[in-house]
């Protein structure tokens, strides 16, 4: 079987988990094998090749710039996402807000 390699990471929104990007590149080798091993043993659903797990890795990414977003519904677009850095120091409520991420497209325009 071949790795997961290809992931969508969220914010929260209140209680819930919002999507804000898909990234594919960022991990080492060795990270991305102990990734895989974690998802393959933390699967809650599966959609064909798709899995979903349990919402408790941190993940820092990095983009190149931040869009509004019609398409998404977390209402922002990544432009090329990528992982800085597993945040095992971290946990799911640490992660980000929507708020917060949206509040970078201020940021961006001023």
């Amino acid at each position: 079987a071949s790795l997961h390699s290809d992931y969508t990471f969220a914010v929260r929104d209140g209680e819930d988990l919002v999507p804000v990007a898909k990234a594919y590149s960022g991990l080492s080798d060795e990270e991305m094998g102990r990734l895989d091993r974690w998802i393959r043993r933390h699967t809650l659903e599966r959609f064909g090749p798709v899995r979903q797990v349990e919402p408790v890795q941190v993940f820092e990414l990095a983009f190149e710039g931040i869009a509004r977003s019609a398409r998404h519904r977390s209402g922002v677009a990544l432009r090329f996402p990528r992982i800085r850095r597993w945040r095992e120091d971290l946990g799911p409520g640490d992660v980000d807000t929507l708020a917060d991420v949206q509040a970078l497209l201020n940021t961006q325009a001023a």
